[in-house]
């Protein structure tokens, strides 16, 4: 008997208040290095979506350039989970509204990847919009879905 081993894909969303270079977003912009690399050291981290500079601030979901996406892949929901409320990045989610703006739910899906697959931005805006159109599946869930969540 084969045990089927899947990763976690995560999608969020939200959209900037100010454009980069604008003082009043120069906080969260300022320490979006610091807060990723931070993401690529946890344990069970296994890719982000990013340019050849470090950033994902240039990649669009939409004609919208003030919608930020992150998109990234973990071993298991704990990694996740460890990253997100036990890191200082829940120090910024908890400032999020600070420098962005309140967006119509749901703004963040996950989903289950094999090893070694990268999901692209238009794979996870398609399980985004499944995940708004239908609700909770297999092909997309969020965080009270998950058995055991810390969120």
């Amino acid at each position: 008997m084969t045990i089927a081993v899947f990763y976690l894909a995560q999608l969020n969303i939200g959209r900037l208040r100010y454009p980069k270079g604008d003082p009043r977003a120069a906080e969260f912009f300022d320490n979006l290095e610091r807060v990723n690399a931070i993401a690529e050291r946890m344990p069970g981290f296994v890719w982000r979506l990013k340019d050849d500079g470090g950033d994902a601030t240039n990649f669009r979901l939409n004609d919208d350039p003030m919608v930020a996406v992150n998109l990234s892949v973990w071993e298991t929901v704990e990694a996740l989970q460890a990253y997100v409320y036990k890191t200082v990045h829940i120090s910024f989610l908890r400032r999020r509204r600070t420098w962005f703006e309140p967006v119509p739910a749901p703004h963040l899906v996950l989903w289950h990847v094999a090893p070694g697959h990268v999901p692209s931005l238009a794979e996870a805006a398609s399980r985004l919009a499944d995940f708004a159109a239908n609700g909770p599946s297999e092909r997309a869930f969020g965080w009270p879905q998950i058995k055991g969540d810390a969120a």
